[in-house]
């Protein structure tokens, strides 16, 4: 990334926003469609950095220091819940950069209709003290989104033949596309029923078999209640939402209470 971009910012926030906004704009291109680049939007555009020009999707890329883990900060709570509910958020770059080489270390694609309400997770209000008292945020609990969605662009990996050395693993475009098509199925569920659905493949991938039963999945039934607290009938949930994603065409049914992922 060109770092001297920012030199004329004293804060460390805005030239890491100036710096990785630019570098996105030279360098990302649209997943949904074969558009090569992305335009990038106006600094009062809420919630988005970037749109293609083809297809209108829009994005928004979130940068950090520190690697991408399972929880990302974002903005304020009820804005991205209501984003969510009324099918309204960007699909998400989210970028981790060493800021003393200006360079992009990891970079991972969430496309916005994959974020079930689950994988936005409350903070607590800040204090009577603080500026902005009462203020309610969230994070972007990662690991409540399935692996099929946590679509990787750069990874860093350390080399297991010399020692330990790192290298960049960069995901082709078109291999990125036929994943971001592969999740594209379920933009077309009603909303409240999308969140539902991605909890249990969530859950199904976890279980990291090829094969499983109902059995299986319904022993994580308390965690789903935890997800879905005004559910009172979980195992019916989940055997309803397994046959959604038959539909879908990410399971096969082997037979009655027993699946196969494709």
């Amino acid at each position: 990334m060109s770092g001297e971009l920012g030199a004329d910012y004293k804060s460390g926030s805005q030239r890491a926003r100036v710096v990785t906004e630019s570098w996105g704009e030279h360098n990302l291109y649209c997943p949904n469609c074969s558009s090569p680049k992305l335009g990038r939007l106006s600094h009062n555009t809420q919630a988005s950095d970037f749109s293609c020009p083809q297809c209108k999707f829009w994005f928004q890329l979130k940068g950090q220091k520190s690697r991408i883990g399972n929880s990302i900060t974002d903005g304020a709570y009820a804005s991205m819940m209501r984003a969510i509910q009324r099918d309204e958020a960007p699909s998400y770059y989210f970028m981790h950069y060493d800021a003393a080489t200006w360079t992009v270390r990891n970079l991972l694609l969430v496309p916005h209709f994959a974020f079930p309400p689950s994988a936005i997770v409350k903070r607590p209000p800040l204090s009577s003290t603080a500026r902005r008292a009462g203020w309610v945020g969230c994070n972007f609990a990662l690991d409540r989104i399935p692996v099929d969605a946590r679509i990787p662009i750069v990874t860093t990996i350390k080399s297991s033949v010399d020692g330990g050395t790192e290298c960049l693993m960069i995901s082709r475009p078109e291999e990125v596309r036929e994943k971001f098509k592969q999740i594209k199925r379920f933009k077309d569920l009603p909303v409240a029923l999308r969140g539902w659905v991605l909890d249990v493949l969530n859950v199904v991938r976890r279980l990291n078999k090829t094969e499983f039963s109902n059995a299986e999945v319904y022993a994580y039934q308390g965690e789903l209640k935890q997800l879905h607290p005004d559910n009172d009938h979980i195992p019916d949930k989940i055997r309803q939402k397994l046959q959604v994603l038959r539909d879908l065409g990410f399971l096969e049914q082997e037979k009655r209470g027993v699946w196969r992922l494709k």
